[in-house]
């Protein structure tokens, strides 16, 4: 189980490295990646210093896989969900059949009036696991879980990328292709 520093660390840097760098005067490169020694420079800087195997943990331990190291460990990056501009490189692929976004009900009618929108964010995110979606939705609210014709929308012209921790991403979930799952 993770401790409360411990899970305030990887909010704290949830915030760096998807929102906003600048708090702390950290650089991203284009794709979104940091060095790791200047985060932990920066982190240190901002009275929040951080030992690299801490960093490490942190990284490791995220049940979401929200972050990854490069190859050689010396820069680290989100995964996915970032409100600021990247190009996390990622390949259009073939999503599967179905795809499921979990959501608060209090949304469900601007959902089904408009779709599903990327909001702040690149992408909207959704999962190969209704278990994965109603973990996300149920933090925003009383749970909906909505169901994807992922296939259909491909068919149709929609493009899905795959982030390196599993979420699948897409601009945008017109209504037509949503369907509300029963609790």
């Amino acid at each position: 189980m993770k401790d409360q520093n411990t899970t305030a660390r990887s909010k704290f840097l949830s915030l760096v490295l998807r929102h906003s760098p600048e708090t702390i005067g950290l650089k991203l490169d284009e794709a979104g990646w940091a060095r790791t020694d200047e985060l932990l420079a920066c982190l240190a800087r901002s009275g929040r210093p951080t030992r690299l195997e801490e960093l490490q943990r942190i990284v490791a331990d995220n049940n979401k896989q929200r972050y990854s190291f490069s190859a050689d460990g010396k820069r680290i990056r989100a995964n996915q969900g970032h409100s600021i501009k990247v190009e996390l490189g990622l390949e259009a692929r073939r999503p599967p059949a179905v795809l499921y976004h979990g959501t608060a009900t209090r949304f469900l009618d601007a959902i089904f009036h408009e779709g599903l929108n990327r909001q702040s964010r690149h992408h909207v995110h959704l999962s190969e696991s209704q278990a994965v979606a109603a973990q996300v939705g149920s933090r925003h609210g009383k749970l909906a879980m909505l169901q994807v014709d992922a296939e259909r929308m491909q068919g149709e012209g929609h493009v899905f990328y795959r982030s390196d921790n599993g979420v699948w991403l897409t601009d945008v979930v017109p209504a037509r292709y949503l369907l509300k799952l029963a609790p």
